[in-house]
């Protein structure tokens, strides 16, 4: 299915997401968005007429996804490709890797990609190809022993760098952001070079009688007022400083200030968080989240966002019941639907509702349909095993 809005970046189907335990982070400076003094005073420009007409606006630090590298389920010990110089390519120039020969070709294909970078439909295709390229694939990778995930260590590695809320206005939000992308292609080989490209985080929240969660942004919101999307925000740098003990204001945030297991903690945490926060559900009410992906949302220059799946133990009652309290970002949204599992993976561009979803919604709607999360992790293997036990006892 292609929406010229949205597209899935990578998706972790092979394994039925990932947990917490399966991701880790490259943390650096590298990572960070590249900038000239000219292109500086342009989003100083912009952040200044913004905070002018909206005084509460605030500059908070963002991390920046530069890149990635997920693990052939055909292959989990598979040793990740360093790019060519110029820098290291952006993520959504990177394939996604479904297997040990994707590996082997990931220069040819990043350097073919590169080739039709400047604009969005060109990173919606190429995100969308590979999409359709590893779900061919998924059969044959849920029957490899790599399914059990507690045999398995970190599957995917994002490399991370930090930016911040005045530069996503001033790049990714920007009415220049395609010139931006033209120039970042002309001076650094890369067409999201001088874009912020803040990771936000998203949930498909289900509850225990099996349906699932979405809410109508308000009016008032920057994006996307009066859609429908899932609860979602970012993960904060200056959460994990905090738990770090360090006390530190939101300009003065460095790479080198952070734990990179305490960042992977933060992202996971993160999307919890903000179900509470939007939805007024307990965190004690919340499942383990579940890594579904990153989606790109192309109505903003590409912003990526890792989705995930998380389960409720409340039902859909007492969900809108607890909604209609109000939690601490009521003001966020206006309404709370709810969608039947079947309701979820039949969604397409066919059906009326799609046109109601905002971009991050429609991302987390391809990447549950694709993954599907609440599947039995590890069953093939479970399976085999079983099978196993069974033959030896009949001798």
């Amino acid at each position: 299915m292609m929406d010229a809005e949205v597209s899935v970046l990578l998706h972790c189907a092979a394994w039925r997401g990932l947990l917490e335990s399966q991701v880790q982070v490259e943390l650096s400076e590298r990572f960070n968005r590249q900038t000239d003094p000219t292109l500086a005073r342009q989003i100083e420009e912009v952040w200044t007429e913004r905070v002018s007409k909206e005084p509460w606006l605030f500059n908070g630090s963002k991390f920046r996804l530069h890149s990635f590298h997920l693990a052939s389920p055909a292959s989990v010990s598979s040793s990740s490709v360093t790019p060519k110089p110029p820098p290291c390519t952006h993520s959504p120039h990177v394939p996604i890797l479904d297997h040990a020969e994707d590996q082997e070709g990931e220069l040819n294909s990043r350097k073919s990609t590169e080739e039709n970078s400047c604009t969005s439909d060109s990173l919606h295709d190429t995100a969308q190809n590979n999409l359709d390229r590893g779900n061919t694939h998924v059969n044959q990778a849920e029957n490899t022993e790599n399914t059990d995930d507690q045999e398995t260590g970190p599957l995917l590695t994002l490399r991370l760098g930090l930016t911040c809320y005045k530069d996503y206005l001033g790049t990714n939000w920007s009415c220049r952001a395609a010139e931006l992308r033209q120039l970042g292609e002309v001076e650094f080989g890369d067409a999201l070079a001088l874009l912020a490209q803040p990771l936000g985080v998203g949930a498909v929240l289900c509850t225990d009688d099996g349906q699932v969660v979405l809410i109508r942004r308000s009016q008032r919101v920057a994006e996307a007022g009066g859609l429908l999307d899932i609860p979602g925000g970012h993960p904060e740098p200056k959460v994990v400083c905090e738990r770090l003990g360090q006390a530190v204001c939101e300009e003065q945030i460095s790479v080198d200030m952070m734990q990179q297991r305490l960042v992977v903690s933060e992202l996971f945490s993160s999307v919890c968080a903000e179900i509470r926060d939007e939805v007024n559900v307990p965190l004690s009410s919340l499942g383990e989240p579940v890594l579904m992906g990153v989606a790109l949302n192309h109505t903003s220059a590409g912003r990526p966002s890792a989705e995930f799946y998380v389960s409720c133990s409340l039902t859909a009652d007492e969900v809108r019941k607890l909604y209609w309290k109000g939690g601490a970002e009521a003001h966020e949204s206006t309404d709370i639907v709810f969608l039947s599992k079947t309701e979820v993976l039949q969604l397409d561009r066919s059906r009326p509702l799609w046109s109601e979803l905002c971009p991050s919604a429609k991302g987390a709607v391809l990447l549950y349909q694709t993954v599907k999360p609440d599947g039995e992790r590890g069953q093939s293997r479970r399976q085999e095993t079983q099978l196993i036990a069974s033959e030896d006892a009949s001798r």
